[in-house]
């Protein structure tokens, strides 16, 4: 069976998730991997990003870096980047034979999504990269990519998400994120306080050191990346990323040379698709708080939908000061919102709010709300 066939008999969702599956896989077959140097990144937010631009700083240094990230927007090709492109078909068809070879069939069937295709991206990484930016799913210790032994790891923002399988506060959620660190850690900026003191006692458990990119350059180069962000139009929350990623590569023994590095970013975060489009993959508080300032109170219309699990209300209300009206575009998923929940949300928050059509020249939108909402709108765009 070939890689797409296989996938498709996997469920992308799951209500409960075995989490001493992974570690037994991957147990069972280590002794065929020749791991690289493995930086491990966890959080709620910017862990796309971060790790994109760690990925091509450490490129730009001479290295074969991989760089494993999810979900994907149209292709799953998207997940697994090595050397500036992401892998071909071919090199996937091959990786996925050589898997199934190694696993027991029973085995192969019973991992997960996103278990196998962790296994099958670092089969890929195994074999020609220095070093690979893992980015875990929506975990930390128990998550699939947390079985690899790593080099460093990077938590970016950590906030409310997920919390059905990861604790309904912020000091659980950072908890079990930050518990997947066995080393050296890079904290990136918090917008919660409560964070800092379980990665500093986590560092102290260790007996490992603790980097905080809020406190690790002087003011002289802080400045610096001030003029840079300005300079390459990156919004605050992009300019804190790349902070983080570059905290992450001076710590690793790098550096990065500004006046020639391009910041290169993920498909469909903070991305100017059209001159009147803006779409993000955001799907949470802490994403929308990030837009609205990065927006700088330009009123927009919200090409919009949301999974039901996601608390859309507060989202919206976030979003509203920005908000001309409320779009709202069909998604594909089981997960999806009920329409009339989403039309009582704006309705509450007097919210203009219609279904989605087409986008008109003279006005400007902003499309976010899941992976599914920017899907759901380039798949739209390209049918036209």
């Amino acid at each position: 069976m070939n890689l797409h066939a296989f996938l498709e008999t996997k469920p992308l969702f799951y209500d409960e998730i075995d989490y001493a599956r992974m570690p037994k896989t991957y147990e069972s077959i280590a002794s065929h991997f020749t791991l690289p140097k493995i930086i491990h990144l966890v959080g709620t937010n910017g862990k796309g990003t971060t790790g994109r631009f760690l990925a091509y700083m450490l490129k730009a240094n001479g290295l074969h870096v991989g760089h494993y990230t999810s979900p994907h927007i149209l292709h799953f090709n998207e997940r697994i980047w090595m050397d500036g492109s992401d892998v071909d078909d071919a090199h996937l068809e091959k990786a996925h034979q050589t898997l199934l070879s190694w696993l027991d069939p029973d085995v192969a069937q019973a991992l997960s999504y996103f278990e196998y295709t962790t296994l099958l991206a670092m089969v890929i990484f195994s074999q020609k990269c220095d070093f690979v930016v893992l980015e875990a799913g929506l975990g930390g210790e128990f998550d699939a990519t947390n079985v690899f032994p790593k080099c460093l790891s990077i938590i970016t923002p950590i906030g409310l998400d997920h919390q059905a399988f990861l604790g309904e506060t912020i000091e659980a959620i950072a908890q079990t994120k930050i518990n997947s660190a066995t080393g050296i850690i890079v904290l990136a900026k918090q917008y919660a306080m409560s964070v800092y003191p379980i990665a500093l006692a986590k560092s102290c458990a260790l007996q490992t050191p603790l980097y905080e990119v809020e406190t690790f350059f002087d003011e002289a180069k802080s400045e610096t990346l001030a003029r840079y962000g300005a300079t390459h139009h990156l919004p605050r929350y992009l300019e804190e990323n790349f902070k983080t990623a570059l905290c992450a590569l001076t710590v690793l023994g790098y550096d990065c040379d500004l006046e020639t590095f391009l910041p290169t970013l993920l498909h469909g975060r903070c991305q100017r698709i059209l001159p009147n489009v803006i779409m993000d993959v955001g799907h949470n508080v802490m994403a929308a708080k990030a837009l609205v300032e990065s927006l700088g109170g330009k009123k927009v219309f919200l090409v919009y939908n949301s999974y039901k699990d996601k608390d859309f209300k507060a989202i919206l209300e976030v979003l509203k000061p920005i908000i001309k009206a409320i779009l709202v575009i069909e998604i594909e998923s089981p997960r999806a919102a009920d329409q009339a929940d989403l039309y009582e949300a704006a309705k509450t928050l007097a919210l203009p709010i219609s279904s989605f059509e087409a986008i008109q020249s003279d006005k400007e939108y902003l499309v976010f709300g899941s992976f599914s909402v920017v899907e759901a709108f380039l798949k739209g765009l390209c049918e036209k």
